[in-house]
């Protein structure tokens, strides 16, 4: 089935910014006076902000308020963010998808300033866009809700509709969300969420999307 809409994950997926999502916690944390465990990585990507919080502050002594937290985080972020490249080849698949007239959006577990950020650095922000951040919505990814907003702000029957993501959390809310979810790691992997169809390659990526 060619999709008649698709909404892509952003971090990780469209843009190669998971690692500064973690130097930014590393950064944060180290400055604190709090060591940040080896497996750090694994346990936050594609997680919104407050879980992430709520296990720093649970497991690793996190002091300070959520919000004076996500604000040094931020401020790391922003202060690098110009530097971040997109990943290979899901900027060329995002226009060639918007060229041929599939509705696309963005669904990202970041907040709107980091999503905002994000798309103007990969240079394909423009008027009348539609994205759906960790702000629009009560629950985040793994919750269906996120996708399920962006099928709603598309006009397009869930069922026919894809989701690109990197992470078991996004896949696991296409999934949930009655969607084809495409799981599109950046490292090997140890499963697959269920449901959710791996691929491995960018010409795999092309392929489920009808592009050729």
């Amino acid at each position: 089935m060619t999709p008649k809409a698709v909404y892509w994950d952003m971090d990780g997926t469209l843009i190669d910014s998971e690692p500064l999502h973690e130097r930014a916690l590393r950064t944060v944390l180290l400055s604190l006076g709090i060591t940040p465990p080896v497996d750090l990585h694994d346990r936050v990507v594609g997680v919104a902000a407050m879980p992430v919080y709520e296990m720093m502050r649970d497991e690793l002594g996190l002091k300070l308020p959520f919000d004076d937290w996500i604000l040094r985080k931020y401020v790391y972020y922003m202060e690098h963010v110009a530097s971040l490249k997109p990943r290979d080849g899901a900027v060329e698949v995002y226009r060639d998808l918007w060229a041929q007239g599939t509705p696309q959006a963005v669904v990202s577990n970041s907040d709107r300033l980091i999503v905002e950020a994000n798309l103007r650095v990969l240079g394909i922000d423009r008027p009348g866009m539609k994205s759906v951040t960790r702000n629009d919505v009560r629950n985040g990814k793994p919750d269906p809700e996120p996708f399920l907003r962006a099928a709603w702000l598309t006009g397009v029957d869930p069922a026919e509709t894809c989701v690109i993501e990197d992470s078991h959390a996004g896949a696991t809310a296409g999934v949930a969300a009655g969607m084809k979810a495409l799981f599109w790691p950046q490292q090997p992997v140890d499963y697959v969420p269920s449901g959710a169809i791996l691929v491995s390659s960018l010409a795999e990526l092309r392929s489920h999307l009808g592009l050729y």
